[in-house]
Protein backbone atom coordinates (compact mmCIF):
# COMPACT_ATOMS: atom_id res chain seq x y z
CA UNK A 1 0.00 0.00 0.00
CA UNK A 2 2.74 2.49 0.87
CA UNK A 3 4.47 2.88 -2.47
CA UNK A 4 5.59 6.16 -3.93
CA UNK A 5 3.37 8.84 -5.47
CA UNK A 6 3.48 9.58 -9.19
CA UNK A 7 5.69 12.64 -8.76
CA UNK A 8 8.32 10.42 -7.16
CA UNK A 9 8.71 8.62 -10.48
CA UNK A 10 10.36 11.78 -11.75
CA UNK A 11 13.09 11.42 -9.17
CA UNK A 12 16.15 9.56 -10.32
CA UNK A 13 16.01 5.98 -9.09
CA UNK A 14 19.31 6.40 -7.23
CA UNK A 15 17.84 9.29 -5.26
CA UNK A 16 14.45 7.70 -4.48
CA UNK A 17 15.89 5.67 -1.66
CA UNK A 18 17.61 8.72 -0.20
CA UNK A 19 14.59 10.99 0.25
CA UNK A 20 16.03 12.35 3.48
CA UNK A 21 18.81 14.02 1.46
CA UNK A 22 16.11 15.88 -0.43
CA UNK A 23 14.42 17.03 2.78
CA UNK A 24 11.42 14.74 2.39
CA UNK A 25 9.62 12.96 5.19
CA UNK A 26 8.38 9.39 4.88
CA UNK A 27 4.78 10.55 4.63
CA UNK A 28 5.71 12.76 1.66
CA UNK A 29 6.55 9.62 -0.33
CA UNK A 30 3.49 7.45 0.37
CA UNK A 31 1.71 6.24 -2.78
CA UNK A 32 -1.33 8.45 -3.30
CA UNK A 33 -4.25 6.05 -3.50
CA UNK A 34 -7.77 7.31 -2.77
CA UNK A 35 -7.31 6.98 1.02
CA UNK A 36 -4.07 8.96 0.99
CA UNK A 37 -5.54 11.65 -1.29
CA UNK A 38 -8.41 12.10 1.16
CA UNK A 39 -6.01 12.20 4.13
CA UNK A 40 -3.91 14.87 2.38
CA UNK A 41 -7.09 16.84 1.64
CA UNK A 42 -7.89 16.83 5.37
CA UNK A 43 -4.50 18.15 6.47
CA UNK A 44 -4.50 21.52 8.20
CA UNK A 45 -3.31 24.25 5.84
CA UNK A 46 0.11 24.62 7.48
CA UNK A 47 0.87 20.87 7.20
CA UNK A 48 -0.35 20.79 3.61
CA UNK A 49 1.77 23.80 2.68
CA UNK A 50 4.85 22.32 4.38
CA UNK A 51 4.30 19.06 2.48
CA UNK A 52 3.98 20.83 -0.86
CA UNK A 53 7.11 22.90 -0.17
CA UNK A 54 9.16 19.77 0.58
CA UNK A 55 7.87 17.96 -2.51
CA UNK A 56 8.50 20.90 -4.84
CA UNK A 57 11.96 21.45 -3.39
CA UNK A 58 12.78 17.74 -3.79
CA UNK A 59 11.66 17.78 -7.43
CA UNK A 60 13.75 20.87 -8.11
CA UNK A 61 16.81 19.36 -6.44
CA UNK A 62 16.35 16.11 -8.31
CA UNK A 63 16.06 17.85 -11.68
CA UNK A 64 19.31 19.68 -10.89
CA UNK A 65 20.95 16.43 -9.69
CA UNK A 66 21.59 18.03 -6.31
CA UNK A 67 20.89 17.23 -2.67
CA UNK A 68 20.46 19.47 0.34
CA UNK A 69 23.40 20.43 2.57
CA UNK A 70 23.82 17.69 5.19
CA UNK A 71 22.52 19.87 8.03
CA UNK A 72 19.17 20.15 6.18
CA UNK A 73 18.68 16.39 5.63
CA UNK A 74 15.62 14.87 7.27
CA UNK A 75 16.80 12.99 10.34
CA UNK A 76 14.96 9.78 11.22
CA UNK A 77 14.82 10.68 14.92
CA UNK A 78 13.12 13.96 13.97
CA UNK A 79 10.67 12.26 11.58
CA UNK A 80 7.11 13.48 11.96
CA UNK A 81 4.51 11.01 10.70
CA UNK A 82 2.11 13.91 10.13
CA UNK A 83 -0.22 12.08 7.72
CA UNK A 84 -0.69 8.93 9.79
CA UNK A 85 -3.56 10.08 12.08
CA UNK A 86 -5.53 11.45 9.10
CA UNK A 87 -4.90 8.32 7.06
CA UNK A 88 -5.97 6.03 9.91
CA UNK A 89 -9.20 8.02 10.25
CA UNK A 90 -9.91 7.85 6.50
CA UNK A 91 -9.28 4.09 6.41
CA UNK A 92 -11.45 3.54 9.49
CA UNK A 93 -14.29 5.54 7.92
CA UNK A 94 -13.98 3.67 4.61
CA UNK A 95 -14.07 0.29 6.34
CA UNK A 96 -17.09 1.39 8.33
CA UNK A 97 -18.88 2.46 5.13
CA UNK A 98 -17.99 -0.89 3.53
CA UNK A 99 -19.44 -2.74 6.53
CA UNK A 100 -22.67 -0.73 6.33
CA UNK A 101 -22.90 -1.45 2.61
CA UNK A 102 -22.80 -5.21 3.34
CA UNK A 103 -25.90 -4.99 5.56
Amino acid sequence: DFGRPRWADHLRSGVRDQFNKLGLMRDDTIYEDEDVKEAVRRLPENLYNDRMFRIKRALDLSLKHQILPKEQWTKYEEENFYLEPYLKEVIRERKEREEWAKK
